[in-house]
C-alpha cells in the first residue's frame, strides 16, 4: 500500500512538474526548444507546444505544431540547438536588408522559419499559411489510407521496425529499380536526339558512350528524387530518417557531380568537333584549357555541397578562402598577371596555333598556349616559353597571317652587259614567274626592274609573293625560280657580277681591252628565252606529277 502510495506521489509530482515547465518565446533557441520539448513523448504537452504559435485558436495552434514537427521528422530534419541563436534580437541578413527571423533548414525546408514578432518569438505567418500544404507534399492522401488497410498484424515490430514498414521499403527499392531502367533509356533517347541536333545529324561511337555514362546518373538522380518523396511516407523514425537522407543527399549530390563532369565532357567533345572544322587552331588549344577550368568549377561547388550536408558553414569557409585569395594574389601577382594576360591572348587572338611570330628577339612557330605562359619553337628546335603578360602586352609580328610570303632579292649583272640582253633578261625572268605555280601572276603583283647601279654590279630587283605560307614549300619555290632565272642567264650569255675592282689599261702603250664578247642578235635572244620558258614549262610539268605521284 505505501508503495502504492508512493508511485501515485512520484507520478503526481511528475506531472505537475511539467505543468509548471514554463514557455520561453524570448528568443529564437527558446521558442524552437519549447516547440519541441513539449512534443516528445515523455514531455507531450501539444497545448504548451502551440504557443510556438500566434493569432490561430488553441486547436488550430496545436494541430499547426503537430504537424512541423512531423514534416521536419519525415524528412529527416534533426535540429541541432547548439546552432540555434539565442539572441533576442537576432537579424537575418537577405542582401541589403535584414529581418528578425531564423530559419531552421534554408536549403531543404525555407518556409519553416521563426521571426520576432512584439517582444517574442514566433513561427512565421508564411510557415503557418503553408504547413498545410507542406504536409500534404511530405504525407500525401494515401498515407492515411494505407494506415486504415494495414492489419494488426502488420503493426508487429521486429528490431524497433513494424512489419508493413519492412514490406513498404521492399516494394519501394522494385520500383525504383524499374523507373531507374525506365529512365535511363528515355535519357540517352533524348540526350541523343539533343546531340545530333546540335551536331547537325553526325554522330560517332565515343559520343554515344559518353551519353550513355551521362544518361547513368541521371536515372539514378530521378530515381532518388523518388525516394525522396515517398520515404517519408514509411513513417521511419527520426534517427533512421535523418541518416537515411543524409545518405541520400550525400548520393545526390555525388551523382549531380557525375552528371556535371559528364555533360562537361559532352560539351567539349561537340566543341572539340567544332573546332576542329575551324581555321583557327588557336580554339583547338582553348579545349583542353576550357575542360580543366570547368571540370575545376564542378568538383569546388560540389565539395562546398558536401561540406554544408555536414553542416559546415560554406558562407564563413568563402570569405576565409576570399580572403586568403586576396592575400594569395598578392602575393603572386606575376601568376596573376599571366593569367589574365592568357585571357586577352584568347580574347583578342593575335595568332594561332602553328603561325610564325616575332617579338623583338624571339622568333619561332606557335606550338602551345597554356595558363601561365605560351611555347614558341626557334628555326633551330629550340623552345622558347614566353610568360603571356608578357606576350600580351608586346608587339607582335605574326607572319602566319600573311595573305602571301613575299619574296625579293636584287640580281647584279656585269657593267659590260649590253642593254639588250638585259631588257631580255628582265622579260625573260617575267615571263619565268607567271609561268610558276606558286608565284602571284598578277600584273600588279610582281616587279622586275633594273633599278640602279651598285658598286660593282647593274642591278635588277625581283619581287614577288608566293602562294603558300609554308616555309618548306616556299623554299622549294625559290629553288626552282632560281634554277630557271640561272638558266635564263647561261642561255642569254649573261654573267652575274661578284665584288671586283676594275684598272683601266687602255690608255697603256700597245694594250688593248678585254671587252666580252656579247651574242645580241634578237632572233637568237627570242629563240634562247623560249627554250628557257619551255624547259621551266617541262621542269614544272614533272615537279607536279612526281607531287602528285
Amino acid at each position: 500500500m505505501k508503495r502504492f502510495i508512493w508511485f501515485f506521489a512520484l507520478i503526481t509530482f511528475y506531472s505537475n512538474a511539467q505543468e509548471n515547465e514554463k514557455v520561453d518565446l524570448s528568443n529564437p533557441h527558446a521558442t524552437i526548444y519549447t516547440h519541441m520539448y513539449f512534443l516528445q513523448n515523455d514531455t507531450y504537452l501539444p497545448k504548451k507546444a502551440a504557443a510556438t504559435i500566434l493569432g490561430l485558436s488553441e486547436e488550430q495552434a496545436t494541430k499547426k505544431a503537430i504537424k512541423i514537427k512531423q514534416i521536419l521528422d519525415g524528412k529527416g530534419l534533426n535540429i541541432d540547438f547548439n546552432k540555434i541563436p539565442n539572441n533576442p534580437n537576432y537579424k537575418d541578413s537577405i542582401g541589403y536588408t535584414t529581418f528578425h527571423k531564423y530559419v531552421l533548414f534554408p536549403q531543404r525546408m525555407p518556409k519553416i522559419y521563426v521571426e520576432k514578432i512584439g517582444e517574442n518569438w514566433y513561427y512565421s505567418a508564411e510557415t503557418v499559411a503553408s504547413i498545410d500544404q507542406i504536409y500534404k507534399d511530405v504525407f500525401p492522401w494515401y498515407v492515411a489510407k494505407l494506415q486504415d488497410v494495414i492489419p494488426v498484424s502488420g503493426h508487429q515490430k521486429y528490431l524497433g521496425i513494424e512489419l508493413w514498414q519492412v514490406i513498404a521499403l521492399v516494394v519501394l527499392l522494385v520500383l525504383v529499380f524499374i523507373i531507374f531502367l525506365l529512365i535511363k533509356k528515355i535519357a540517352f533517347f533524348i540526350l541523343r536526339k539533343i546531340q545530333l541536333q546540335i551536331t547537325h545529324r553526325t554522330s560517332n561511337l565515343e559520343l554515344d558512350k559518353v551519353l550513355k555514362k551521362l544518361a547513368h546518373p541521371i536515372s539514378l538522380l530521378i530515381s532518388l528524387a523518388f525516394i525522396d518523396k515517398i520515404f517519408p511516407s514509411l513513417q521511419f523514425s527520426l534517427e533512421v530518417n535523418t541518416w537515411i537522407f543524409l545518405a541520400l543527399n550525400i548520393a545526390e549530390t555525388v551523382f549531380w557531380i557525375y552528371v556535371l563532369l559528364k555533360l562537361v565532357q559532352v560539351i567539349m567533345r561537340i566543341y572539340k568537333e567544332f573546332t576542329e572544322r575551324t581555321e583557327s587552331r588557336l580554339d583547338d588549344q582553348l579545349v583542353p584549357i576550357l575542360n580543366n577550368f570547368l571540370k575545376g568549377l564542378v568538383l569546388v561547388f560540389g565539395l562546398f555541397k558536401v561540406l554544408r550536408l555536414f553542416g559546415v558553414d560554406t558562407t564563413t569557409l568563402v570569405a576565409g578562402a576570399t580572403i586568403g585569395g586576396l592575400a594569395f594574389a598578392l602575393a603572386s601577382q606575376d601568376t596573376v598577371k599571366n593569367l589574365i594576360g592568357t585571357i586577352m591572348i584568347f580574347l583578342d587572338k593575335p595568332f594561332h596555333i602553328d603561325d610564325w611570330i616575332e617579338t623583338g628577339e624571339i622568333s619561332g612557330t606557335v606550338e602551345q598556349v597554356g595558363f601561365r605562359s605560351t611555347i614558341v619553337r626557334a628555326a633551330d628546335t629550340s623552345i622558347y616559353q614566353i610568360p603571356n603578360s608578357r606576350l600580351s602586352e608586346i608587339v607582335i609580328n605574326n607572319k602566319g597571317l600573311r595573305l602571301y610570303r613575299r619574296y625579293q632579292t636584287n640580281l647584279g649583272v656585269r657593267y659590260d652587259t649590253p642593254p639588250e640582253l638585259i631588257e631580255a633578261f628582265v622579260k625573260g625572268i617575267r615571263e619565268i614567274i607567271i609561268l610558276h605555280p606558286e608565284t602571284r601572276s598578277e600584273p600588279d603583283s610582281y616587279n622586275v626592274e633594273f633599278t640602279g647601279f651598285g658598286d660593282s654590279a647593274l642591278l635588277i630587283l625581283v619581287n614577288v609573293y608566293f602562294k603558300s605560307l609554308a616555309w618548306g614549300v616556299e623554299q622549294s619555290s625559290k629553288h626552282r625560280l632560281h634554277m630557271a632565272i640561272i638558266k635564263l642567264a647561261k642561255g642569254l650569255g649573261v654573267e652575274f657580277a661578284f665584288p671586283s675592282t676594275t684598272v683601266t689599261i687602255e690608255q697603256f702603250p700597245e694594250k688593248q681591252s678585254v671587252d666580252l664578247k656579247y651574242n645580241i642578235n634578237q632572233d637568237k635572244i627570242d629563240a634562247t628565252i623560249l627554250k628557257a620558258i619551255e624547259d621551266f614549262k617541262a621542269d614544272t610539268l614533272i615537279e607536279n606529277t612526281t607531287e602528285n605521284l
